[in-house]
C-alpha cells in the first residue's frame, strides 16, 4: 500500500537539503519521486537547495509498502523472458502497483504468484521487479526485473535515460505541424494532488521532454507516434494537454467525453539486456481499440501505415 509520511527538522548545518534530510533518516531515493514535496521556511524548494543552520525543513513523501501483498494468479501476456528480465504486453486496466482504490489484483500480485519471494528486493522500498510504470489505462510493452542485479541495472538505465520508449496515441484537434517537441517541466497540481501540470516555476517540478510525429491527421483528431526522453508521471497526457491536444479518452486531462477509453499505448521499448548489455527491441501489437478508432474516424488502412512506422529500423 501507499503510505504518506512527513519529516520536519531544524537544520544545524549548511548543506543540500536532500543530504541533510538523509542524515535525519530519509533515503536519498525519496527525492527522485514526483510526489515528494520539500519546503524550507514555508517555501517549496528543489532537493539541491542549500539550507542554513536554523532553517525549518519539512518533507512530505510517500512510502510504497508491499508487506502482506498476496500472490494472485493473474494471466500475463509474455513477449519475452530470460533469467534476468520479463517483458510483457500490459493490458489496459491492469494496475502496476497497489494504490488507493486498487490494493489488490495488480501486476505486483501477479509477479509474486509467478516468481514468489525471489522477485522481491529489500534494498530500498520493496518493489517486485518494477523498474518503470505504465498508467492503469495505458497498455503495451513493459519490462520487469527478475532479480536484484537486473533491478539495479535497469533502474539505472531508466534513470539515466539510456532506454528508448515509443508510444502511439490519438490526440484531439488539428496539428499545425507534423513534428514537434514539448519541453515543459511537470509538477504535481496545486489544486488536485492526484493530477499533474506543466509549470514555469524554477522551484517546482521536474524537467520533461516529449517528441511527437503526426502519422495521420484525421478530421478532428490525429494519430501520433510519440517518443519520451524522460519518464515523468502522466508525462504524455500532461504535455499534449498543455498544447491544447489532450488525448482521446483521457478522463483526467480531457474535458471532452469520449466513447473510447484512453488512446495511449506503449508500442516500442529499447533496452540493454542486463547480462550482455546488448540492445534489445520489444514491440506490442496494435490494440483493438486503435483499430476500431481508425476504422470509424479515419481509414482502416492507417493500421498498415502505423505498422510500417513501428518497424522502421531507424527508430
Amino acid at each position: 500500500m501507499i503510505k504518506s509520511e512527513d519529516l520536519s527538522f531544524i537544520s544545524s548545518v549548511e548543506d543540500r537539503v536532500d543530504k541533510a534530510a538523509a542524515e535525519n533518516g530519509i533515503q536519498r531515493s525519496v527525492f527522485s519521486r514526483p510526489d515528494t514535496v520539500i519546503t524550507v521556511n514555508g517555501k517549496t524548494v528543489k532537493k539541491s537547495y542549500r539550507i542554513k543552520a536554523g532553517d525549518e525543513v519539512h518533507i512530505n513523501y510517500t512510502c510504497e509498502l508491499f508487506t502482506g501483498l498476496e500472490a494472485r494468479d493473474i494471466p500475463l501476456d509474455v513477449i519475452y523472458e530470460d533469467e534476468n528480465i520479463l517483458v510483457i504486453d500490459k493490458r489496459q486496466g491492469l494496475v502496476v502497483h497497489p494504490a488507493a482504490g486498487n490494493w489488490d489484483n495488480t501486476l505486483c500480485n501477479a509477479l509474486l504468484y509467478r516468481y514468489g519471494d525471489s522477485i522481491l528486493s529489500d534494498e530500498d522500498d520493496i518493489r517486485p521487479g518494477i523498474v518503470h510504470r505504465l498508467d492503469k489505462d495505458t497498455s503495451g510493452v513493459m519490462v520487469i526485473a527478475k532479480n536484484p542485479d537486473a533491478l539495479a541495472f535497469l533502474s539505472g538505465e531508466f534513470k539515466d535515460h539510456r532506454t528508448r520508449k515509443y508510444y502511439i496515441a490519438v490526440a484531439e484537434g488539428v496539428f499545425p505541424n507534423r513534428h514537434g517537441f514539448i519541453d515543459k517541466k511537470i509538477a504535481r497540481s496545486t489544486r488536485d494532488r492526484k493530477l499533474f501540470s506543466v509549470t514555469e516555476d524554477e522551484n517546482r517540478g521536474k524537467e520533461a521532454r516529449t517528441e511527437y510525429f503526426v502519422l495521420s491527421q484525421l478530421k478532428s483528431s490525429a494519430l501520433l507516434l510519440i517518443r519520451i526522453y524522460t519518464g515523468r508521471t502522466h508525462q504524455i497526457r500532461v504535455h499534449l494537454s498543455s498544447i491544447a491536444h489532450p488525448l482521446v479518452g483521457d478522463v483526467l486531462y480531457n474535458k471532452k467525453k469520449s466513447p473510447y477509453p484512453l488512446m495511449l499505448h506503449s508500442a516500442l521499448l529499447f533496452i540493454r539486456n542486463p547480462k550482455d548489455k546488448k540492445e534489445m527491441r520489444f514491440s506490442s501489437a496494435i490494440p483493438e481499440r486503435f483499430e476500431s478508432y481508425l476504422a470509424e474516424n479515419g481509414d482502416a488502412g492507417l493500421k498498415d501505415v502505423l505498422v510500417e512506422h513501428l518497424l522502421d529500423p531507424d527508430l
